[in-house]
């Protein structure tokens, strides 16, 4: 297996090669190789860590600043990518429920470090994106229209790293003859994340879900799925859960 570090290294040259590509198509290539990578990444980080080889791959904690505009939406976006990498997240309400000051993913250091990664180069790609969205209708509010972009470009950034992850588990126990499931470990991680975000945050209660009424979504999903590569507040002013 390669180093971790030098595979994210790599990762990060492909994504961005991806946010200075001159076409779309061109973003296109290098975000799929790094989406892959990725993924493969995560797989040999955490069959390093159960066989001792990663002593340092401990349970930690990061926080990601939030800003306007936008914030709710940033927050979503840097939740499914903490969720696709086996992290748990906990927002920050700012002065209103619309505000989110930051969010506090809680994970292993390895999948800490690619939520991290992704998360810069996405942010960057979906705010290129969103600026140039006008609403097809007239009378719709373009901030609106932005909010449900931010969403559905989320939610098809979740559904192709879920995808990936997938086939990264998949190809390795198919090809491995020695050491331990990627499946199994993977799960086994998941459940040590989960043991230590309820021992720090099992007092949060989550609150409903948002309604958007922009139309952007479509075409945010769509813009998502080109990049290739939870969401429940509570009310105050306090720490909220992402799922």
């Amino acid at each position: 297996m390669d180093a971790p570090e030098s595979k994210l290294d790599v990762i990060r040259k492909l994504l961005a090669k991806a946010e200075r590509a001159a076409t779309q198509a061109e973003a296109d290539a290098y975000n799929e190789k790094a989406a892959a990578l990725m993924a493969r990444h995560g797989v040999d980080a955490a069959l390093l860590s159960a066989t001792g080889a990663a002593p340092s791959d401990v349970i930690g904690s990061r926080r990601i600043a939030m800003t306007d505009p936008y914030s709710v939406e940033k927050a979503t976006l840097a939740g499914r990518i903490a969720y696709t990498s086996g992290c748990r997240c906990v927002r920050h309400l700012g002065i209103s429920r619309r505000q989110i000051d930051a969010v506090t993913v809680l994970g292993f250091e390895s999948d800490l470090e690619r939520v991290d990664v992704l998360y810069t180069s996405l942010l960057m790609q979906a705010t290129r994106g969103v600026v140039l969205q006008r609403p097809t209708w007239r009378n719709e509010s373009v901030a609106a229209f932005r909010r449900t972009w931010l969403i559905g470009f989320a939610d098809a950034v979740t559904q192709r790293l879920l995808k990936a992850n997938e086939r990264a588990v998949t190809e390795h126990d198919a090809t491995s003859t020695a050491g331990p499931s990627a499946a199994l470990v993977v799960v086994d991680r998941a459940s040590k994340v989960t043991k230590a975000f309820d021992e720090q945050y099992g007092h949060l209660r989550t609150g409903p879900a948002r309604r958007l009424s922009g139309s952007g979504y479509t075409a945010g999903q769509s813009a998502g799925r080109r990049a290739d590569i939870g969401q429940t507040r509570i009310t105050g002013s306090g720490p909220t859960i992402e799922r």
